[in-house]
């Protein structure tokens, strides 16, 4: 194997890689997770926070 095989085989690795972080953040299961963390800033701070 030369080196542009191995850089081959690496690009595509991360591509895989990158489309299935892709796949799982636009998935409808993590949906209602992502909402809620997207409201976090919104939130009033509790009296026992400072």
């Amino acid at each position: 194997m030369d080196l542009g095989t191995l850089s081959g085989i690496a690009t595509a690795l991360l591509m895989a890689a990158f489309i299935g972080v892709v796949i799982w953040a636009w998935s409808s299961k993590r949906k209602t997770d992502f909402d809620e963390a997207a409201r976090l800033p919104l939130k009033d701070r509790g009296e026992d926070q400072p």
